[in-house]
């Protein structure tokens, strides 16, 4: 299937009920591991340090009342039923939210936006019933477009966000496979299963990463299997454990029982709610792969699955740590004393597995978010890689994944216990959701346009309960709270500095650009040599010249006969249909054969590789040359005027009714259509031809003919791709701070990352770098 057909099936969400319990069987798998191992590692990160259960039994019945109603309000209120329906066209996370901020507001920090982007089909996203836009909402909107510092501020926020998320990819493999390993001390003495769990753990830990380079389409099958098997199994051990030490635990489901737990605790118990926090991670994991399913299997899967499994299993570890006073009270608490002694070695093989699909959602998540941010030049240029052909999203970036990998290592072995683990993996999450409450807010209000007091109304409910556990989740800052901090601040720097660099670099660009007029002034031959074949410059401007191009046209004795500028440029959409993937437009009149291709990308969309791309994107020429758009020859005067007007075509697979492009062997005979007549060259010589198949209806003209024959002429005889190569410096006079994010920050990053080349899987034996420095 192709991939790109593939996408925009994704966003057909009325399907059968078949397809939809089976969207939501699968889910469990990929959205709800992390969140599904939580009972594994709550109650003993609860009563670590800062309260001691008694035999009046309040204080578990608090700490389950509190686990019961931030599950009902968190994960199920907010995020299945509100959080869940802020979909940019089907995509979910952090990043989608401020996607349709930038499109309902017109706050994007991309650079060269265009007017023509917002007639995408997909830009806005109308919600049935909407009216006008309030008059508050007009006056947010205006005051977010005028003032820059707010943008700034959106911006920040959402990488903040962002680096929150990629920290707990650091962070959640790491709690999760520990705490299922940490259930061999019951199977060896204390003395020796210390030495044990961190090396079995790493072990664990190195597998997972080292195989992420295969993708898990090839076992992705095996996840949702998994976890449904620990489900079932942690819920029927809570029921067992209900009715065998326990049945009126049902009891503390009720509010009351947090008034008593926080008037006998005090102080103690509400520092002990940074563990109860544990017990909705992963929660964000519903709203970020929304993109893979629908919101109804999310929702099914979660109501009449999860969430009941999840109560049960908390409810029965309450049940058995209320009825075991006397014995050793440390040794008591945790998942692995409430199962059955003669089940504990299948339950730990089932912990571990199922440690291992939560570990691995998280790190795929990870990755789509980095690209994500890559795509918005909000992080340094990696190297993708899809590890499948049918599955959209499945994605591998190597340097990501060994970075993660040592991180993770670094964690598990400096802390070596799930006290200090989960004190920095509840902080990432609570971040996380503060964040999402704070962007969700002005989504209800900019593109639900909904009322100021419901979204003020949404920030107060949902955000006091989330500030209660944010403030104390920060008293545990010494004790590993400030590792996602630490971890935070370093991708943010990295995010920022290359985001800024980026920025400084498009504007100089922009002020330096060549003027057409002077272009076209040299004549069409451009005052040097026109030699056959096609020059594809790359460069990020949306119109005008680069100031690279005047560099080559006057150090390069000969240029190719047919010149492309091609810009690549990602908008703030999750994808681009294929109809309207390119703009093409031609600059000054047709003799001199230059045109200008914008091509389009969302933040989810996956480019193509060199020979599919370079064989639509000359589809995509000579279809605007068929139209008639480039018929009318145009003077040197009106030559400016006419570079802003672009038409949009798509790929080939979109207009089956127009020209097509086909590449034959030399002693194949062609059949009639445009194509070259020459004397066939020697047979070691040969080189495939190129011909374009054009409709017989409409007839094109003579001239339309002979432009399509020349394009023709330069594709078969090959592509250049002219890639500059910038190194840019702060100018005299700059601020310190800017000296050195451009000269040191902006600077290390593009030497350590990969280049344009790489980026756009240029073929390196048709490039040309050319080296500039930039004082910015």
């Amino acid at each position: 299937m192709d991939q790109e057909t593939g996408v925009c099936q994704n966003h057909i969400k009325k399907q059968s009920w078949r397809t939809i319990l089976t969207l939501a069987y699968q889910s469990l798998g990929v959205v709800y591991g992390d969140l599904s191992t939580s009972p594994l590692y709550v109650y003993k990160s609860t009563f670590a340090e800062d309260i001691e259960y008694s035999e009046t039994n309040e204080e578990i019945f608090g700490v389950l009342s509190f686990v019961f109603w931030t599950l009902t309000l968190i994960p199920l209120l907010k995020y299945v039923f509100i959080v869940l329906k802020a979909d940019d066209n089907g995509e979910g996370g952090t990043f989608a939210l401020y996607s349709l901020l930038c499109r309902h507001a017109r706050v994007s920090s991309l650079p060269n936006s265009q007017s023509a982007d917002e007639e995408l089909s997909d830009y806005k996203k109308e919600r049935a019933g909407t009216a006008l836009q309030s008059s508050f909402g007009a006056r947010l909107k205006s005051t977010l477009e005028r003032h820059r510092v707010l943008q700034r501020f959106l911006l920040v926020l959402a990488l903040i966000g962002t680096c929150m998320v990629i920290g707990d990819g650091v962070l959640t493999p790491a709690l999760s496979v520990f705490s299922a390993v940490s259930g061999l001390e019951f199977s060896m003495s204390e003395k020796h299963h210390k030495y044990v769990e961190v090396p079995i753990a790493c072990l664990i830990l190195i597998g997972l990463f080292a195989l992420q380079h295969y993708g898990t389409h090839r076992v992705g099958f095996l996840f949702a299997p998994i976890v449904l098997t620990w489900l079932l199994c942690i819920s029927a051990i809570g029921v067992y454990n209900i009715f065998h030490f326990n049945p009126s635990v049902y009891k503390a489901l009720s509010p009351y029982y947090m008034y008593k737990f926080l008037r006998k605790t005090q102080k103690g118990g509400w520092m002990s709610l940074g563990g109860i926090l544990l017990c909705i991670t992963g929660s964000e994991a519903m709203f970020a792969d929304l993109g893979h399913f629908s919101q109804l299997s999310i929702q099914i899967a979660f109501t009449s699955l999860v969430y009941p499994a999840l109560v049960l299993a908390y409810m029965g570890q309450a049940a058995y740590i209320s009825s075991h006073h006397n014995v050793g009270k440390n040794s008591q608490i945790g998942f692995y004393p409430s199962v059955p002694e003669k089940l504990r070695w299948p339950v730990l093989v089932i912990a571990v597995l199922a440690a291992v699909v939560g570990s691995q959602a998280i790190i795929t998540g990870t990755f789509s978010i980095i690209k994500q941010c890559s795509a918005l030049d909000c992080f340094p240029r990696v190297k993708i890689v899809h590890t499948s052909s049918k599955i959209h999203g499945q994605i591998y970036i190597p340097e990501v994944n060994w970075i993660l990998m040592v991180l993770c290592l670094a964690v598990t072995i400096g802390f070596r216990d799930t006290k200090r683990m989960g004190n920095a993996s509840g902080f990432a999450v609570i971040s996380v959701m503060l964040v999402t409450t704070c962007l969700m807010s002005l989504v209800i209000v900019l593109c639900w346009q909904q009322s100021v007091f419901v979204a003020i109304g949404f920030v107060v409910f949902f955000g006091t309960i989330e500030a209660l556990y944010f403030s104390a989740s920060l008293v545990k800052f010494p004790e590993g709270a400030w590792v996602p901090v630490a971890l935070a601040l370093c991708f943010f720097f990295v995010m920022y500095v290359w985001h800024y660099g980026t920025i400084k670099k498009y504007e100089f660009e922009v002020q330096n650009k060549v003027s057409i007029n002077w272009l076209l002034s040299l004549g069409p031959s451009l005052g040097i040599v026109r030699v056959r074949g096609i020059g594809l410059i790359h460069t990020d401007l949306v119109s005008g010249i680069p100031a690279i191009f005047s560099h080559f046209v006057t150090n390069l004795p000969a240029f190719h006969q047919v010149l492309v500028f091609l810009c690549i440029k990602s908008v703030p959409v999750p994808h681009v249909r294929p109809e309207e993937r390119f703009l093409v437009g031609q600059i000054g009149p047709k003799e001199y054969r230059l045109y200008r291709c914008i091509v389009r990308y969302g933040y989810r969309d996956i480019h193509k590789d060199d020979m599919e791309f370079e064989n639509d994107l000359m589809c995509s020429i000579a279809e605007f040359i068929r139209s008639g758009s480039t018929e009318s020859s145009l003077s040197i005067e009106d030559a400016g005027k006419e570079d802003d007007k672009m038409t949009v075509v798509g790929t080939r697979s979109t207009h089956a009714d127009g020209i097509q492009m086909s590449e034959d062997s030399p002693n194949v005979e062609m059949s009639p259509s445009v194509q070259r007549e020459e004397r066939s060259p020697p047979v070691a010589q040969r080189r495939k031809k190129v011909r374009f198949i054009v409709p017989e209806s409409p007839k094109i003209n003579t001239g339309v003919r002979e432009e399509l024959r020349e394009l023709m002429e330069a594709r078969e005889a090959g592509i250049a791709y002219i890639l500059g190569n910038t190194y840019m410096n702060a100018k005299k006079g700059s601020s310190l701070m800017r000296r050195f994010a451009i000269d040191y920050g902006y600077e290390f990053l593009r030497r350590n990352s990969r280049t344009s080349s790489h980026a756009f899987s240029v073929p390196h034996a048709s490039t040309l770098e050319v080296g500039m420095i930039y004082h910015v």
